[in-house]
Formats: structure tokens, C-alpha cells, sequence
């Protein structure tokens, strides 16, 4: 069975909600799909086993000035920008205030480090995830356990 890891950062447990709700979906789907999947806090992943997956999900929150969580969030994903090339990532997160900048910006980097985002956008949601959103993650874990 082929595992999909699900990394996030969350300070006030909406990110983490959307990183259960994606785990969720590929769980959801194992049956049709023979996947499994292991959601876990940046600061438990280990980076070896991430650099030889083609297929994950990192989430982070807006913060500050847009911009992802400065001590543990944007160094792992700055050594992500090294490996990227030729993954499929879908990336999430929730904000606080703003439009989303710090997504469109991550995307752009990701994709400048030659990953394919999955449906070419990240998921974001202004505060405590909804009933809508938890419910595209959980479609967002599915379409990672197709892949």
C-alpha cells in the first residue's frame, strides 16, 4: 500500500482540520485507490522519506504580512524547493485577513521549482474551515490517492 503524506503547520487548529480532511479523502478512497494516509506536524516529518515520494499535501496558514510560518514552515519548505521538480503538491492553509497573496506566491514558488500543483490552485479558507471547504479537502485527498 503506497503511503501520501499530508505536512502542515497550524497555530490555531484550522490548518490542521483541512490536513485531517485531506487525510480523510485518501483514506476515504483506499479501497478504490490502495493508498494510505499519514498526516503530519512539520516538525515530526521526515524529510528522506518525503524526497522519495512523487505524490503529498503541505498546508500552512497566512502569517504576519502574508507570508508562511517563519521558523519551521518556510525552512522546510525552502528544502522542499529542492526536490520539488517533477512532484505533484497540493497545497492548503487558512488566513486570518488579506486575499490569499501567501498562497498565490507559494504556488508560484513551487512551481518554479519545477513541482505540478494538484488542480492547479491551493485551498484556502478565511478562518475556521466550513462544511465547504472540509469537504473540497476531503475531494483534494481523494484526487492525491488517484494519482
Amino acid at each position: 500500500m503506497n503511503k501520501i503524506t499530508v505536512v502542515y503547520w497550524s497555530q490555531t487548529g484550522n490548518t490542521e482540520a483541512m490536513a485531517e480532511a485531506i487525510g480523510e479523502g485518501i483514506t476515504n478512497a483506499r479501497q478504490e485507490f490502495g493508498k494510505e494516509a499519514e498526516v503530519v506536524e512539520v516538525s515530526n516529518i521526515d524529510m528522506e522519506e518525503l524526497k522519495a515520494a512523487s505524490v503529498f499535501a503541505i498546508g500552512c496558514p497566512a502569517m504576519g504580512d502574508e507570508v508562511l510560518e517563519e521558523s519551521e514552515m518556510e525552512p522546510f519548505v525552502s528544502q522542499v524547493e529542492k526536490y520539488a521538480a517533477g512532484k505533484q503538491i497540493a497545497l492548503f492553509g487558512s488566513y486570518g485577513w488579506g486575499d490569499g497573496q501567501w498562497m498565490r506566491d507559494w504556488e508560484d514558488r513551487m512551481r518554479n521549482a519545477g513541482a505540478t500543483i494538484v488542480d492547479e490552485e491551493g485551498i484556502i479558507c478565511q478562518d475556521t474551515p466550513d462544511d465547504t471547504v472540509l469537504e473540497a479537502c476531503r475531494n483534494l485527498g481523494k484526487k492525491l490517492a488517484s494519482i
